[in-house]
Protein backbone atom coordinates (compact mmCIF):
# COMPACT_ATOMS: atom_id res chain seq x y z
CA UNK A 1 0.00 0.00 0.00
CA UNK A 2 2.82 2.41 0.91
CA UNK A 3 4.62 1.73 -2.38
CA UNK A 4 1.45 2.33 -4.38
CA UNK A 5 0.71 5.63 -2.62
CA UNK A 6 4.29 6.84 -2.79
CA UNK A 7 4.78 5.77 -6.42
CA UNK A 8 1.65 7.65 -7.41
CA UNK A 9 2.26 10.89 -5.57
CA UNK A 10 5.88 11.86 -4.88
CA UNK A 11 8.63 13.20 -7.08
CA UNK A 12 11.29 11.00 -5.55
CA UNK A 13 9.74 7.71 -4.40
CA UNK A 14 13.21 6.17 -4.56
CA UNK A 15 14.03 7.84 -1.23
CA UNK A 16 11.21 6.07 0.57
CA UNK A 17 11.94 2.89 -1.38
CA UNK A 18 15.49 2.96 0.01
CA UNK A 19 14.02 2.91 3.51
CA UNK A 20 12.02 -0.17 2.54
CA UNK A 21 15.02 -1.98 1.05
CA UNK A 22 16.21 -4.79 3.28
CA UNK A 23 19.78 -5.31 2.13
CA UNK A 24 22.59 -3.11 0.92
CA UNK A 25 23.59 -2.61 -2.71
CA UNK A 26 27.05 -3.54 -3.86
CA UNK A 27 28.14 0.00 -4.74
CA UNK A 28 27.97 3.30 -2.92
CA UNK A 29 27.07 4.99 -6.22
CA UNK A 30 24.05 3.15 -7.64
CA UNK A 31 23.86 5.52 -10.60
CA UNK A 32 27.35 4.77 -11.96
CA UNK A 33 27.34 3.41 -15.54
CA UNK A 34 27.96 -0.34 -15.67
CA UNK A 35 29.08 -2.75 -18.34
CA UNK A 36 26.71 -5.61 -19.26
CA UNK A 37 27.84 -9.22 -19.49
CA UNK A 38 28.47 -9.10 -23.25
CA UNK A 39 28.23 -6.51 -26.05
CA UNK A 40 24.65 -5.29 -26.22
CA UNK A 41 22.45 -4.65 -29.22
CA UNK A 42 20.25 -2.27 -27.21
CA UNK A 43 21.34 0.64 -25.04
CA UNK A 44 17.86 1.45 -23.80
CA UNK A 45 14.25 0.22 -23.74
CA UNK A 46 10.96 1.97 -24.49
CA UNK A 47 8.26 -0.25 -22.97
CA UNK A 48 4.75 0.40 -24.31
CA UNK A 49 2.20 -1.08 -21.93
CA UNK A 50 -1.48 -1.29 -22.85
CA UNK A 51 -3.40 -1.67 -19.60
CA UNK A 52 -6.43 -3.96 -19.36
CA UNK A 53 -5.82 -6.81 -21.80
CA UNK A 54 -5.80 -6.15 -25.55
CA UNK A 55 -7.63 -8.74 -27.64
CA UNK A 56 -4.98 -10.73 -29.50
CA UNK A 57 -7.48 -12.04 -32.05
CA UNK A 58 -8.38 -8.46 -32.96
CA UNK A 59 -4.91 -6.94 -32.99
CA UNK A 60 -1.95 -9.07 -34.12
CA UNK A 61 -3.24 -12.67 -34.38
CA UNK A 62 -5.64 -13.20 -37.34
CA UNK A 63 -8.09 -16.08 -37.00
CA UNK A 64 -10.12 -16.70 -40.18
CA UNK A 65 -11.26 -20.07 -38.81
CA UNK A 66 -12.80 -18.30 -35.81
CA UNK A 67 -14.83 -16.06 -38.10
CA UNK A 68 -16.18 -19.08 -39.98
CA UNK A 69 -17.00 -20.95 -36.76
CA UNK A 70 -18.93 -18.09 -35.15
CA UNK A 71 -21.70 -19.40 -32.87
CA UNK A 72 -20.36 -22.94 -32.60
CA UNK A 73 -19.51 -24.47 -29.20
CA UNK A 74 -16.00 -23.59 -28.02
CA UNK A 75 -13.90 -26.79 -27.85
CA UNK A 76 -12.95 -27.60 -24.27
CA UNK A 77 -15.19 -24.91 -22.78
CA UNK A 78 -18.71 -26.26 -22.13
CA UNK A 79 -21.43 -23.62 -22.31
CA UNK A 80 -19.21 -21.23 -24.28
CA UNK A 81 -19.65 -20.25 -27.93
CA UNK A 82 -17.04 -19.05 -30.42
CA UNK A 83 -17.40 -15.39 -31.35
CA UNK A 84 -15.98 -13.95 -34.55
CA UNK A 85 -13.47 -11.07 -34.52
CA UNK A 86 -15.04 -7.65 -35.09
CA UNK A 87 -12.22 -6.28 -37.23
CA UNK A 88 -10.58 -7.52 -40.41
CA UNK A 89 -6.87 -8.10 -40.90
CA UNK A 90 -4.71 -6.78 -43.72
CA UNK A 91 -1.22 -7.68 -44.93
CA UNK A 92 1.40 -4.97 -44.65
CA UNK A 93 4.90 -4.29 -45.91
CA UNK A 94 7.29 -6.58 -47.70
CA UNK A 95 6.90 -9.17 -44.94
CA UNK A 96 3.15 -9.39 -45.51
CA UNK A 97 2.46 -9.72 -41.78
CA UNK A 98 -1.25 -9.40 -41.04
CA UNK A 99 -2.34 -6.68 -38.64
CA UNK A 100 -5.86 -5.72 -37.59
CA UNK A 101 -7.48 -2.69 -39.16
CA UNK A 102 -7.50 -1.30 -35.62
CA UNK A 103 -3.78 -0.56 -36.07
CA UNK A 104 -3.21 0.70 -39.63
CA UNK A 105 -0.34 3.00 -38.62
CA UNK A 106 1.48 0.28 -36.68
CA UNK A 107 0.82 -1.98 -39.65
CA UNK A 108 2.82 0.40 -41.82
CA UNK A 109 5.83 -0.29 -39.57
CA UNK A 110 5.46 -4.07 -39.51
CA UNK A 111 8.70 -4.66 -41.44
CA UNK A 112 10.55 -3.34 -38.36
CA UNK A 113 8.62 -5.55 -35.92
CA UNK A 114 8.86 -9.12 -34.60
CA UNK A 115 5.39 -10.26 -33.56
CA UNK A 116 5.12 -12.95 -30.86
CA UNK A 117 1.77 -14.78 -31.10
CA UNK A 118 2.34 -17.50 -28.50
CA UNK A 119 2.83 -15.64 -25.22
CA UNK A 120 1.14 -16.98 -22.10
CA UNK A 121 0.32 -14.96 -18.96
CA UNK A 122 0.77 -16.36 -15.47
CA UNK A 123 -2.57 -15.18 -14.08
CA UNK A 124 -6.08 -14.26 -15.18
CA UNK A 125 -6.63 -11.29 -12.85
CA UNK A 126 -5.50 -7.78 -13.75
CA UNK A 127 -3.55 -7.09 -10.57
CA UNK A 128 -1.49 -10.26 -10.64
CA UNK A 129 -1.04 -10.35 -14.42
CA UNK A 130 0.11 -6.72 -14.42
CA UNK A 131 2.69 -7.55 -11.77
CA UNK A 132 3.70 -10.63 -13.73
CA UNK A 133 4.51 -8.84 -16.98
CA UNK A 134 6.40 -6.14 -15.04
CA UNK A 135 8.17 -8.09 -12.29
CA UNK A 136 8.01 -11.78 -13.28
CA UNK A 137 6.08 -12.57 -10.09
CA UNK A 138 2.32 -12.74 -9.57
CA UNK A 139 2.45 -13.66 -5.89
CA UNK A 140 5.17 -11.62 -4.15
CA UNK A 141 6.44 -8.07 -4.50
CA UNK A 142 9.50 -8.04 -6.74
CA UNK A 143 11.53 -5.34 -8.54
CA UNK A 144 10.17 -4.07 -11.83
CA UNK A 145 11.96 -4.95 -15.06
CA UNK A 146 12.84 -1.26 -15.38
CA UNK A 147 14.48 -1.35 -11.96
CA UNK A 148 16.49 -4.43 -12.96
CA UNK A 149 17.69 -2.65 -16.10
CA UNK A 150 18.62 0.43 -14.08
CA UNK A 151 20.45 -1.75 -11.56
CA UNK A 152 22.31 -3.59 -14.30
CA UNK A 153 23.27 -0.62 -16.47
CA UNK A 154 23.29 2.45 -14.23
CA UNK A 155 22.79 5.81 -15.91
CA UNK A 156 24.70 7.85 -18.46
CA UNK A 157 22.99 11.10 -17.44
CA UNK A 158 23.40 12.02 -13.78
CA UNK A 159 20.72 14.69 -14.13
CA UNK A 160 17.92 12.30 -15.05
CA UNK A 161 16.77 9.03 -13.46
CA UNK A 162 17.69 5.87 -15.32
CA UNK A 163 14.08 4.58 -15.11
CA UNK A 164 11.08 6.80 -15.87
CA UNK A 165 7.39 5.90 -16.22
CA UNK A 166 4.94 8.13 -18.08
CA UNK A 167 1.52 7.22 -16.71
CA UNK A 168 -1.52 9.52 -16.73
CA UNK A 169 -3.30 7.31 -14.18
CA UNK A 170 -2.27 4.66 -11.68
CA UNK A 171 -2.39 1.19 -13.27
CA UNK A 172 -3.48 -2.03 -11.61
CA UNK A 173 -1.08 -2.69 -8.70
CA UNK A 174 -0.25 1.01 -8.49
CA UNK A 175 3.37 1.99 -7.85
CA UNK A 176 4.42 -1.64 -7.49
CA UNK A 177 4.55 -1.66 -11.29
CA UNK A 178 7.71 0.49 -11.15
CA UNK A 179 8.96 -0.34 -7.65
CA UNK A 180 12.55 -1.34 -6.91
CA UNK A 181 11.47 -3.53 -3.97
CA UNK A 182 14.68 -5.04 -2.52
CA UNK A 183 16.99 -3.41 -5.07
CA UNK A 184 18.63 -0.12 -4.03
CA UNK A 185 15.98 2.57 -3.93
CA UNK A 186 17.71 4.69 -6.57
CA UNK A 187 16.49 2.23 -9.20
CA UNK A 188 12.78 2.75 -8.61
CA UNK A 189 10.97 4.37 -11.52
CA UNK A 190 10.08 8.05 -11.40
CA UNK A 191 6.50 8.68 -12.47
CA UNK A 192 5.74 11.37 -15.03
CA UNK A 193 2.15 12.56 -15.46
CA UNK A 194 1.18 14.21 -18.76
CA UNK A 195 0.11 17.81 -18.24
CA UNK A 196 1.58 21.29 -17.77
CA UNK A 197 3.73 20.07 -14.84
CA UNK A 198 4.85 16.50 -15.69
CA UNK A 199 6.93 16.12 -12.53
CA UNK A 200 5.78 17.97 -9.44
CA UNK A 201 8.08 20.28 -7.44
CA UNK A 202 10.62 20.77 -10.23
CA UNK A 203 10.66 24.55 -9.80
CA UNK A 204 12.88 25.88 -7.03
CA UNK A 205 11.18 27.58 -4.11
CA UNK A 206 14.03 29.93 -3.26
CA UNK A 207 14.37 33.33 -4.89
CA UNK A 208 17.49 32.56 -6.89
CA UNK A 209 19.64 29.74 -8.14
CA UNK A 210 22.55 31.02 -6.03
CA UNK A 211 20.49 30.79 -2.83
CA UNK A 212 19.43 27.26 -3.64
CA UNK A 213 23.03 26.23 -4.32
CA UNK A 214 24.10 27.66 -0.96
CA UNK A 215 21.33 25.78 0.84
CA UNK A 216 22.02 22.52 -0.98
CA UNK A 217 25.75 22.92 -0.41
CA UNK A 218 25.15 23.09 3.33
CA UNK A 219 22.85 20.06 3.24
CA UNK A 220 25.38 18.12 1.18
CA UNK A 221 28.16 18.99 3.64
CA UNK A 222 26.07 17.76 6.57
CA UNK A 223 25.05 14.63 4.65
CA UNK A 224 28.66 13.75 3.84
CA UNK A 225 29.67 14.28 7.48
CA UNK A 226 26.83 11.99 8.50
CA UNK A 227 27.87 9.41 5.89
CA UNK A 228 31.49 9.28 7.10
CA UNK A 229 30.32 7.85 10.43
CA UNK A 230 28.19 5.29 8.63
CA UNK A 231 30.43 4.19 5.77
CA UNK A 232 28.96 0.69 5.81
CA UNK A 233 25.45 1.94 5.03
CA UNK A 234 25.20 2.15 1.23
CA UNK A 235 21.45 2.81 1.51
CA UNK A 236 22.29 6.17 3.06
CA UNK A 237 24.59 6.93 0.13
CA UNK A 238 21.77 5.96 -2.23
CA UNK A 239 19.39 8.38 -0.54
CA UNK A 240 21.93 11.18 -0.77
CA UNK A 241 22.42 10.33 -4.45
CA UNK A 242 18.65 10.61 -4.95
CA UNK A 243 18.74 14.19 -3.63
CA UNK A 244 21.58 15.03 -6.00
CA UNK A 245 19.68 13.55 -8.93
CA UNK A 246 16.62 15.57 -7.94
CA UNK A 247 18.67 18.77 -8.11
CA UNK A 248 19.99 17.76 -11.52
CA UNK A 249 16.42 17.08 -12.64
CA UNK A 250 15.52 20.70 -11.87
CA UNK A 251 17.99 21.66 -14.58
CA UNK A 252 17.46 18.82 -17.09
CA UNK A 253 13.79 17.82 -16.83
CA UNK A 254 12.20 21.12 -17.95
CA UNK A 255 14.34 21.08 -21.10
CA UNK A 256 13.48 17.43 -21.79
CA UNK A 257 9.75 18.18 -21.57
CA UNK A 258 9.92 21.36 -23.65
CA UNK A 259 8.59 20.57 -27.14
CA UNK A 260 8.83 24.10 -28.50
CA UNK A 261 11.83 23.24 -30.67
CA UNK A 262 10.20 20.21 -32.23
CA UNK A 263 9.26 20.80 -35.86
CA UNK A 264 5.71 20.86 -37.16
CA UNK A 265 6.57 17.78 -39.22
CA UNK A 266 7.61 15.85 -36.11
CA UNK A 267 4.47 16.83 -34.20
CA UNK A 268 2.36 15.79 -37.18
CA UNK A 269 4.16 12.44 -37.34
CA UNK A 270 3.00 11.66 -33.79
CA UNK A 271 -0.42 13.26 -34.23
CA UNK A 272 0.27 15.87 -31.53
CA UNK A 273 -1.07 19.42 -31.72
CA UNK A 274 1.48 22.13 -30.95
CA UNK A 275 1.19 23.07 -27.29
CA UNK A 276 -0.42 19.75 -26.36
CA UNK A 277 0.77 18.28 -23.07
CA UNK A 278 -1.25 15.09 -22.77
CA UNK A 279 -2.37 12.01 -24.68
CA UNK A 280 -0.32 9.06 -25.87
CA UNK A 281 1.19 11.15 -28.69
CA UNK A 282 2.77 13.41 -26.07
CA UNK A 283 3.98 10.36 -24.14
CA UNK A 284 5.65 8.84 -27.20
CA UNK A 285 7.40 12.05 -28.23
CA UNK A 286 8.65 12.63 -24.69
CA UNK A 287 9.90 9.03 -24.65
CA UNK A 288 12.06 9.74 -27.68
CA UNK A 289 13.45 12.87 -26.02
CA UNK A 290 14.22 11.01 -22.78
CA UNK A 291 15.90 8.24 -24.78
CA UNK A 292 18.07 10.84 -26.51
CA UNK A 293 19.10 12.15 -23.10
CA UNK A 294 20.30 8.83 -21.73
CA UNK A 295 17.35 7.42 -19.79
CA UNK A 296 17.81 3.63 -19.83
CA UNK A 297 14.24 2.40 -19.41
CA UNK A 298 11.17 4.42 -20.35
CA UNK A 299 7.74 2.92 -19.80
CA UNK A 300 4.58 4.39 -21.29
CA UNK A 301 1.23 3.32 -19.82
CA UNK A 302 -1.66 4.39 -22.02
CA UNK A 303 -4.40 4.27 -19.36
CA UNK A 304 -4.95 3.24 -15.75
CA UNK A 305 -7.01 0.73 -13.84
CA UNK A 306 -10.19 2.15 -15.41
CA UNK A 307 -11.34 3.08 -18.95
CA UNK A 308 -8.79 0.72 -20.43
CA UNK A 309 -8.69 -2.29 -22.78
CA UNK A 310 -10.76 -4.44 -20.39
CA UNK A 311 -13.69 -4.63 -22.82
CA UNK A 312 -16.06 -6.99 -20.98
CA UNK A 313 -19.16 -5.06 -21.99
CA UNK A 314 -18.43 -4.06 -25.57
CA UNK A 315 -15.41 -4.74 -27.77
CA UNK A 316 -16.29 -1.61 -29.75
CA UNK A 317 -14.36 0.32 -27.09
CA UNK A 318 -11.15 -1.16 -28.52
CA UNK A 319 -11.59 1.23 -31.47
CA UNK A 320 -11.37 4.31 -29.24
CA UNK A 321 -8.35 2.97 -27.39
CA UNK A 322 -6.57 1.98 -30.59
CA UNK A 323 -7.06 5.45 -32.09
CA UNK A 324 -5.33 6.91 -29.04
CA UNK A 325 -2.14 4.85 -29.47
CA UNK A 326 -1.87 3.71 -33.11
CA UNK A 327 -0.44 6.78 -34.81
CA UNK A 328 1.79 7.80 -31.86
CA UNK A 329 3.39 4.33 -31.71
CA UNK A 330 4.04 4.33 -35.45
CA UNK A 331 5.34 7.89 -35.20
CA UNK A 332 7.76 6.83 -32.47
CA UNK A 333 9.08 3.91 -34.53
CA UNK A 334 9.50 6.06 -37.64
CA UNK A 335 11.08 8.92 -35.70
CA UNK A 336 13.59 6.64 -33.99
CA UNK A 337 14.44 5.02 -37.30
CA UNK A 338 14.95 8.33 -39.11
CA UNK A 339 17.35 9.48 -36.38
CA UNK A 340 19.31 6.23 -36.38
CA UNK A 341 18.13 5.47 -32.84
CA UNK A 342 16.11 2.35 -33.63
CA UNK A 343 19.42 0.54 -34.14
CA UNK A 344 20.19 0.68 -30.41
CA UNK A 345 16.72 1.22 -28.90
CA UNK A 346 14.51 -1.76 -28.08
CA UNK A 347 10.79 -0.97 -28.34
CA UNK A 348 8.47 -3.40 -26.55
CA UNK A 349 4.68 -3.49 -26.97
CA UNK A 350 2.66 -5.64 -24.59
CA UNK A 351 -0.40 -6.02 -22.39
CA UNK A 352 -1.15 -8.31 -19.41
CA UNK A 353 -3.21 -10.98 -21.25
CA UNK A 354 -5.53 -11.43 -24.21
CA UNK A 355 -9.29 -11.79 -24.46
CA UNK A 356 -11.45 -14.88 -24.89
CA UNK A 357 -12.34 -16.02 -28.44
CA UNK A 358 -15.64 -17.22 -26.95
CA UNK A 359 -18.43 -16.12 -24.64
CA UNK A 360 -21.57 -17.47 -22.95
CA UNK A 361 -23.63 -16.05 -25.80
CA UNK A 362 -22.49 -16.10 -29.44
CA UNK A 363 -23.92 -12.58 -29.76
CA UNK A 364 -22.16 -11.17 -26.70
CA UNK A 365 -20.58 -7.78 -27.38
CA UNK A 366 -17.64 -8.17 -25.01
CA UNK A 367 -14.84 -10.63 -24.24
CA UNK A 368 -13.40 -11.89 -20.96
CA UNK A 369 -9.84 -12.26 -19.64
CA UNK A 370 -7.72 -14.82 -21.49
CA UNK A 371 -4.24 -15.62 -20.08
CA UNK A 372 -3.79 -18.88 -22.05
CA UNK A 373 -2.32 -17.12 -25.08
CA UNK A 374 -1.91 -13.55 -26.36
CA UNK A 375 0.31 -11.40 -28.57
CA UNK A 376 3.12 -8.90 -28.03
CA UNK A 377 5.86 -7.51 -30.25
CA UNK A 378 9.44 -6.21 -30.24
CA UNK A 379 11.13 -3.75 -32.57
CA UNK A 380 14.55 -2.20 -32.94
CA UNK A 381 17.94 -3.16 -31.61
CA UNK A 382 18.87 -6.76 -32.35
CA UNK A 383 15.33 -7.81 -33.30
CA UNK A 384 14.66 -9.96 -36.37
CA UNK A 385 12.43 -7.45 -38.11
CA UNK A 386 9.43 -8.38 -40.24
CA UNK A 387 8.89 -11.77 -38.61
CA UNK A 388 6.26 -13.69 -36.69
CA UNK A 389 7.27 -16.06 -33.89
CA UNK A 390 5.02 -18.77 -32.48
CA UNK A 391 1.31 -19.24 -32.98
CA UNK A 392 -1.94 -19.90 -31.18
CA UNK A 393 -4.37 -22.60 -32.26
CA UNK A 394 -6.89 -22.08 -35.06
CA UNK A 395 -9.35 -20.27 -32.78
CA UNK A 396 -6.80 -18.37 -30.65
CA UNK A 397 -7.69 -20.34 -27.52
CA UNK A 398 -4.31 -21.80 -26.59
CA UNK A 399 -0.65 -21.96 -27.54
CA UNK A 400 0.09 -24.08 -30.60
CA UNK A 401 3.66 -23.57 -31.81
CA UNK A 402 6.76 -22.31 -29.96
CA UNK A 403 5.11 -21.43 -26.62
CA UNK A 404 6.54 -18.43 -24.75
CA UNK A 405 6.05 -17.43 -21.13
CA UNK A 406 6.75 -14.23 -19.22
CA UNK A 407 10.21 -15.35 -18.09
CA UNK A 408 11.19 -16.11 -21.69
CA UNK A 409 9.95 -12.65 -22.69
CA UNK A 410 11.99 -10.97 -19.95
CA UNK A 411 15.08 -13.10 -20.65
CA UNK A 412 14.99 -11.95 -24.27
CA UNK A 413 14.76 -8.27 -23.35
CA UNK A 414 17.71 -8.62 -20.97
CA UNK A 415 19.67 -10.53 -23.61
CA UNK A 416 19.28 -7.68 -26.09
CA UNK A 417 20.63 -5.35 -23.39
CA UNK A 418 23.71 -7.51 -23.02
CA UNK A 419 22.72 -9.53 -19.96
CA UNK A 420 22.68 -13.23 -19.20
CA UNK A 421 19.41 -13.26 -17.27
CA UNK A 422 20.73 -16.02 -14.99
CA UNK A 423 23.68 -13.84 -13.94
CA UNK A 424 21.86 -10.53 -13.36
CA UNK A 425 21.13 -11.23 -9.70
CA UNK A 426 20.83 -9.49 -6.34
CA UNK A 427 21.46 -11.07 -2.94
CA UNK A 428 18.41 -10.72 -0.72
CA UNK A 429 16.99 -12.69 2.21
CA UNK A 430 19.74 -15.27 1.98
CA UNK A 431 19.58 -16.09 -1.72
CA UNK A 432 20.23 -14.63 -5.14
CA UNK A 433 17.14 -13.25 -6.86
CA UNK A 434 16.70 -12.48 -10.55
CA UNK A 435 13.97 -11.10 -12.78
CA UNK A 436 13.33 -14.51 -14.36
CA UNK A 437 13.18 -16.37 -11.02
CA UNK A 438 14.36 -19.95 -11.74
CA UNK A 439 13.35 -20.36 -15.39
CA UNK A 440 13.27 -18.54 -18.72
CA UNK A 441 14.92 -19.02 -22.11
CA UNK A 442 15.94 -16.40 -24.65
CA UNK A 443 13.59 -16.45 -27.65
CA UNK A 444 16.24 -16.97 -30.32
CA UNK A 445 13.64 -16.86 -33.10
CA UNK A 446 13.13 -13.11 -32.65
CA UNK A 447 16.84 -12.25 -32.67
CA UNK A 448 18.51 -10.91 -35.81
Amino acid sequence: MIRSLVGGSLTMPAIVQSLLASEAPSSTDPSAPKTPHFPAKAKRVIFLYMSGGVSHIESFDPKPALAKAHGKPAPGFPGQFLTAPRWQFQRHGRSGIEVSELFPHVGSCVDDIAVIRSLKANHGNHFEATLGIHTGSVTFARPSIGSWVSYGLGTVNQNLPSFMVIAPYLPYAGGQVWAADFLPGFHQGIRVQPGPEPIANMKRRLASDAEQRLELGLIQSLNQRHLKTRATDPNLAARIQSFETAFGMQQAAPEAFDLNRETDATLKLYGLARGGTDGFAWQCLIARRLAERGVRFIELIDSGANNNWDSHGDMADHARLARNVDQPIAGLLKDLKSRGMLEDTLVVWTTEFGRTPFNESPNAKGREHHPAVYSSWLAGAGVKAGTVFGSSDEFGIGQADSPVDTHDFHATILHLLGFDHERLTYRHAGRDFRLTDVSGNVISGVLA
